[in-house]
């Protein structure tokens, strides 16, 4: 471990107390501001956890005004910094006020020096237990469903509701557009689940032909059909004691449907050919792009099954109305790719962001995917450019009215950017953002973005 000794920013114009307060605190490194501007630098420089704030601050040495002004700034730069105001003796309104404005803690001159250094102590120790159980929390968050990147409200809602529903039994249900990673989604039901340890099965039900489809899900004996040399198994029994993904549920032919919805009501299957019925334990997980309830009332999906598959439906947003998450996508894609490719591609350019956060998206997250590969391989420069994308610059965003709204869509937006220009770097997106790195942090958690 390194001995350095931690920071703490003292904010005092009076250099006797200065002195005197160095000489007391002798086992921390004291940085030294005089005035609120000079607070703010160091802050921004040294990131120190607790800040001793005198609240008797030039211009308003005799006041209180500059002081609480200072706190409410440092708050804002640094909310999880400690902040402990030093006050006058009769001075204890404006130490309670400091206190309602989120000031840790305040003591009064003069001061006896062993209150003060277990006081630093203290606020020490809850800004360590406070960071460290924000880095439980983004690992814990972060293990499952690690391989969805987002920072919409919106797909964070669903990935919450993920976490609820993985431990129970249900039958999960994942409505969405083609491309919008509802098997990434189901991958993280079956990780969240208790089991996580069996097999993770999915079979897309468009892919296969019908003729093939029901030997594929039950499985076929021996001299079932022409062909059929040998007993195998189907996908459901394979499955067993784990986890079976049905992608494109709603192209599942009706005949079929029957015998879905059979075996999800008796928990037995029977093999084509065969004649005894074997028990399986499975938990089902179905995805479709498809209108269910339209194709129930056209007569092209059976009402009984649906209810079977929907014990707990999830709609799962498109990529357009995700909120910044088209920028973080790029960059992520952007990442892999010159990494598997050996290309020396670092980011990209202003019109190139415009472009991404412009487009439509269609495709979703799988046209993402793929733009961002092929401009990979057809980039000149060391920036991807609109250009390279094939895309113009999009239509300008309609902003929302609502003060609250517009200031965490501005927020989200333009971290989003930073990190995009600075290639995941937080130090130089908290530079562009003219912010403290624990502010971005802060900033981050806020808005949902690991």
């Amino acid at each position: 471990m390194s001995d350095a000794k931690q920071k703490i920013l003292l904010v005092e114009d009076d250099p006797g107390l200065q002195k005197q307060l160095k000489w007391s605190l002798g086992d921390y490194e004291l940085v030294l501001a005089a005035d609120r501007d000079s607070a703010i630098a160091q802050l921004r420089r040294h990131e120190p956890a607790v800040v001793l704030l005198d609240l008797g601050l030039p211009p308003d040495a005799d006041g209180a005004s500059e002081g609480l002004a200072a706190l409410q700034q440092i708050l804002s730069l640094a909310p999880v910094t400690k902040v402990i105001v030093v006050t006058g003796n009769l001075d204890r309104s404006n130490a309670v006020k400091a206190i309602q404005l989120g000031a840790y803690d305040f003591f009064q001159k003069p001061f006896d020096p062993d209150v003060l250094a277990l006081m630093i102590a203290r606020a020490l120790h809850v800004h360590t237990l406070e960071v460290e159980n924000r880095l439980l929390l983004n690992q814990k968050g972060g293990s499952a469903l690690s391989g969805l990147i987002t920072s919409s409200e919106s797909m964070l809602k669903v990935c919450r509701t993920v976490e609820k529903v993985a431990p129970a039994n249900a039958t999960v249900l994942l409505l969405g557009e083609s491309g919008t990673g509802k098997e990434v989604l189901a991958r993280g039901v079956h990780e969240l689940s208790p089991r996580v340890g069996k097999r993770f099965v999915a079979i897309n039900c468009a892919a296969i032909p019908d003729t093939l489809l029901e030997s594929e899900l039950f499985g076929y004996e021996k001299g079932a059909f022409t062909g059929a040399a040998k007993q195998t198994i189907g996908k459901i029994e394979y499955a067993n004691e784990g986890t079976l993904f049905l992608d494109e549920i709603g192209d599942l032919p009706m005949p079929l449907q029957a015998k879905l919805l059979r075996f999800l009501q008796e928990r037995v299957i029977e093999r084509l050919g065969g004649r005894g019925e074997i028990p399986v334990d499975v938990r089902v997980v179905c995805a479709t792009h498809r209108d269910l309830a339209g194709m129930i009332r056209e007569g092209g999906f059976r009402e009984d099954l649906y209810y079977r598959l929907s014990e707990i439906a999830i709609q799962i947003p498109p990529l357009r109305e995700r909120a910044g998450d088209a920028v973080l996508l790029a960059q992520a894609f952007l990442e892999r790719n010159a990494r598997e490719m050996g290309r020396g591609i670092k980011g990209f350019t202003a019109d190139a962001l415009a472009a991404l956060e412009g487009h439509g998206w269609p495709g979703n997250v799988r046209e993402m995917e793929n733009m961002i590969k092929r401009a990979t391989i057809m980039a000149d420069g060391t920036q991807i450019t609109a250009a390279d994308l094939g895309l113009d610059d999009g239509p300008t965003e309609l902003q929302p009215f609502n003060l609250r709204q517009a200031r965490e869509h501005a927020e989200r937006l333009a971290v989003s950017r930073a990190l995009a220009h600075s290639e995941g770097n937080i130090a130089q997106a908290a530079e562009l953002l003219g912010v403290t790195r624990p502010t971005l942090y802060d900033l981050m958690a806020k808005i949902g973005m690991k």
